[in-house]
């Protein structure tokens, strides 16, 4: 079975079930200010754990985008990706383990068809420092599924995951691991987590492969190690706790499951094929495209391969999303992908336009879950080849800058970053030309040095919530409706080309970018004004509608770029002046869009005349405006 067949055989279970069914949210999170991506499947769900009520109901199911930035690093070896889906169920106040196990265990075994005899799990075995008590259920329920299977399922006590290493297997099919293996939250184990943040005990799956253990990792292999036998395929996190202060940890008021899988694990699992490069399609067909573009077959360079093609993948789901390649915020990662997936490509001796060719590849892939990446593919190409040729051109000034850093004998940890951000040089590409040449370069040095870049990267994603909002402020609320109105007002004066491909909005000023591939002429922006002008002046009213998905669709409501939504939406409607809350005579309305929120009740409360500010590119074919209220 292929990763679509896993996905749809997944969704179609748990629908069996009762859980609703819902679509992907964005990569980029829509009111998550902790973190520039969407890490896991439960960071959109975060706040139905803490007791707000889902719309959808009790159970939820879903097949989550995810990226993790933090392992770009580890990319090379055969189970890591950037991005990858996680398939999730939910409960929330409703069942709880002793549903979650047995369901869990039926699928993989009946449904995908994995031979429980390679299954291993972990449990948690308690927090005495934050009187968090062992979890006695748990192993008790895995014992009787694993019976009914025909399995002896010893418990062992194991700890640590140095402990296990010591320790080894000794027989057992179900390990008591410590906090710091078998509970989840955002912020990691219990000691780590913020006040009011949710987190609980887990129980781990894993797959065995049967492949030899590598004895640099310890002595003995067990379920946590890191050799590569065993493979995490999904997590079922047992969302019953919040932490109230230090050390002390109450019961949330409902009980929740949180599982999370690995789609491309499963996948690996369902094939008996531990490298997840040689056993999901969309990563398969990107190595074997590689492989006739260099002449070079895929065991020849392993590390150059799974780079480029986890790195295509990520980049593209990316962009899809709505993210450009940048040196700030999402678009540093986009652009670190596709630079990084050249370097490696100059490795292999792979011409340019290669990577290029890949992104249909990665399209036709995902065309049957996320059409709107085949929708995109012409501009998603586009900006790959802008990125690729652009990083080419600095890579000819780099080397002439490296040749003279390197006269010094040192390439220092400043230099180093230096030739990162001003000539796009990843800090490999130095590593491997300073080898050359026989000199060294302070990696720790750039390390400090690019924490910091990343910081104030970070910085600017800080404090935003729903729609790209700074804040809740009066000033900053008004803008927001200034700026639906400035997107109708740019579709008259341009063309419904027009669409909305990013925005940010502050108590000061609004961005928006658009795509249009001209600069617009000083006509053309004062016409804007006068349009946006005589919306807020003609004190028109601005509701919001819920409604179904389709039929906002149907009457022409604005969608945020690479935003999937779910069947009941919020619309803000701009206009007619005789709209009222109830009958918002939407058909008439001056601007239409999907959005979250806040807004003005009247333009009339907005202060002040709207002037563009700047308007400029923003990247191939998108433009952007920066506006005031005056």
């Amino acid at each position: 079975m292929n990763a679509n067949d896993i996905r749809t055989k997944y969704l179609d279970f748990f629908a069996a079930r009762g859980h609703a069914i819902i679509p992907s949210a964005s990569l980029v999170p829509e009111n998550d200010p902790t973190t520039l991506f969407t890490g896991s499947g439960m960071q959109p769900m975060l706040t139905y754990f803490l007791g707000e009520t889902h719309p959808k109901g009790t159970r939820i199911a879903d097949s989550q985008k995810c990226f993790r930035a933090e392992d770009i690093d580890d990319i090379g070896d055969n189970r890591h990706t950037t991005f990858f889906e996680m398939l999730g169920n939910w409960s929330l106040g409703d069942y709880f383990k002793k549903e979650q196990i047995p369901w869990i265990f039926d699928f993989l075994v009946h449904e995908i068809g994995l031979d429980p005899k390679n299954l291993y799990v972990t449990v948690f075995c308690g927090d005495k420092k934050n009187n968090i008590p062992k979890d006695e259920e748990t192993p008790m329920l895995w014992q009787k599924v694993f019976d009914d299977a025909g399995i002896d399922a010893k418990i062992v006590e194991m700890g640590s995951q140095d402990d296990g290493a010591i320790k080894g297997m000794r027989g057992g099919r179900i390990f008591y691991y410590d906090a710091k293996e078998n509970w989840w939250s955002r912020a990691g184990v219990p000691d780590n987590m913020p006040t009011g943040e949710p987190g609980g005990p887990d129980s781990e799956m894993f797959y065995d492969f049967g492949t030899e253990h590598d004895m640099r990792l310890g002595e003995h292999c067990h379920p946590a190690c890191d050799c590569g036998r065993f493979m995490e395929i999904g997590n079922s996190v047992f969302m019953q706790y919040v932490k109230k202060d230090e050390g002390v940890f109450e019961e949330l008021e409902h009980k929740n499951i949180d599982f999370g899988g690995g789609l491309e694990r499963i996948v690996a699992a369902a094939q008996n094929m531990p490298d997840v490069f040689l056993a999901v399609s969309s990563l398969t067909d990107i190595v074997r495209h590689l492989e006739n573009a260099s002449g070079k077959k895929y065991e020849d360079d392993l590390k150059s391969f799974r780079i480029i093609a986890d790195h295509i993948r990520g980049a593209l789901f990316m962009i899809g999303d709505g993210v450009r390649p940048a040196n700030t915020e999402q678009g540093y990662f986009a652009r670190r992908l596709i630079r990084r997936s050249v370097q490696y490509a100059d490795a292999l001796g792979i011409a340019e336009g290669t990577l290029v060719d890949a992104v249909s590849i990665v399209t036709k892939s995902y065309e049957e879950h996320y059409p709107e990446l085949k929708e995109q593919e012409a501009e998603i190409k586009e900006l790959f080849a802008a990125e690729e040729t652009k990083f080419r051109k600095t890579l000819t000034k780099g080397m002439r800058e490296f040749e003279k850093r390197a006269e010094t004998g040192i390439i220092t940890g400043e230099q180093a970053f230096l030739l990162f951000t001003t000539y796009g040089f990843p800090i490999e590409l130095t590593q491997e030309l300073a080898e050359q040449k026989g000199i060294a370069v302070d990696k720790e040095a750039f390390t400090n040095f690019m924490k910091e870049h990343q910081a104030k990267s970070r910085s600017g994603a800080e404090q935003k919530f729903k729609g790209g909002l700074a804040d809740h402020s009066e000033a900053t609320t008004m803008l927001h409706t200034t700026h639906h109105i400035l997107l109708r007002a740019l579709q008259i004066v341009l063309g419904d080309h027009v669409k909305q491909r990013g925005s940010n909005i502050t108590s000061e000023r609004l961005r928006i970018d658009f795509s249009h591939d001209e600069k617009m002429t000083d006509e053309q922006k004062s016409e804007v004004e006068r349009i946006v002008n005589e919306q807020i002046q003609s004190a028109v009213p601005v509701i919001k509608t819920i409604l179904p998905k389709e039929e906002a669709e149907r009457l022409g409501a604005q969608k945020e770029f690479g935003q999937k939504y779910p069947d009941m939406v919020n619309v803000y409607s701009v206009g007619p002046q005789d709209a009222v809350e109830g009958n918002p005579k939407i058909e008439q309305a001056y601007s239409l869009e999907f959005c979250g929120g806040p807004h003005v009740t009247n333009t009339s409360t907005i202060k002040g005349t709207f002037r563009i500010k700047k308007e400029q590119a923003s990247s191939a074919g998108v433009r952007r405006i920066k506006g005031v209220l005056e």
